[in-house]
């Protein structure tokens, strides 16, 4: 038997390299652009927020049952036991629901696993739990190291504006209207599986600036209690300002772990806008 198979979803920002190196599959939601729908994983980002710009209609949409349907019975197929199968909060998407439905008529046991977040929490939680898997894990091991590690996990990031995000339902209107009242700056956190306004600032500057303060609060605190911490600093077309942050993290505290500086996923950055900078602490289970 090939033992246990790990399964995620195209938001966890895991590169196909990273995936087939370390035996993740990865099922692809849907961006859909001015009515035009394409799997996100053929999507470059930068076209999201261009679009964006451009003012065109940007939506998103879940995998469909039947396409995590077809990678369990795949995985089936090629000899696996049982499949974990770790997704974004399913407070913010219809996927972990679409991976259920599915899991219900998998022809081996499927356990989904709810990140309670996005992005590259996804992803280090899907990483981990392939490791686990590789390593001989059992299904309640796999699952249990992918829980682990999102829940111990922080996220914080910079949009320039709300309206992304009150459009796609994805925060409460009055949060928005807040932000664009004010004309400030919102830093926002995922709490309870729920993107939440965390703080406001006067400027994009400014709010770089604290977003490095969060993040390098939150690695001395992650450091404390795990020999290695991972960082991700995502953004929408904002490379430099991403890797700036990248720098001063890394440069401020020394640590052994891995620094992933990745475009946000295109079904991530639709609902976030350009010019959106984030930052991940991931300490190591």
């Amino acid at each position: 038997m090939a033992g246990v198979a790990v399964v995620t979803d195209s938001t966890s920002s895991l590169t196909s390299t990273t995936a087939d190196r370390t035996g993740i599959t990865l099922v692809s939601l849907q961006v859909v652009i001015d009515g035009h729908s394409r799997p996100e994983i053929e999507v470059d980002p930068r076209l999201v927020a261009a679009a964006l710009r451009e003012g065109k209609r940007v939506t998103t949409s879940r995998p469909s049952p039947q396409a995590f349907s077809m990678v369990y019975d795949s995985l089936a197929a090629a000899g696996h036991e049982a499949v974990v199968s770790v997704h974004l909060s399913a407070k913010i998407s219809g996927t972990c629901e679409a991976a259920e439905l599915a899991a219900r008529g998998a022809p081996i046991p499927v356990t989904v696993v709810d990140s309670g977040s996005l992005g590259m929490v996804t992803g280090f939680a899907a990483l981990s739990g392939a490791d686990c898997a590789s390593r001989g894990g059992h299904v309640a091991d796999v699952a249990a190291t992918m829980r682990a590690r999102a829940e111990a996990s922080t996220v914080y990031f910079y949009v320039s504006k709300l309206d992304y995000l009150r459009r796609g339902g994805r925060i409460k209107a009055g949060a928005a209207r807040i932000g664009s009242a004010l004309s400030v700056k919102p830093l926002l956190t995922i709490a309870d599986g729920e993107i939440r306004l965390y703080e406001q600032v006067r400027t994009g500057s400014k709010a770089i600036a604290r977003l490095e303060e969060l993040g390098l609060t939150a690695l001395a605190r992650a450091a404390g209690r795990s020999a290695a911490v991972d960082i991700a600093v995502h953004h929408l077309d904002n490379r430099e300002a991403a890797e700036r942050l990248a720098n001063d993290l890394t440069g401020r505290i020394g640590h052994p772990g891995e620094v992933v500086i990745s475009e946000l996923s295109a079904v991530v950055g639709g609902h976030v806008g350009p010019g959106t900078v984030g930052v991940v602490i991931a300490p190591r289970p």
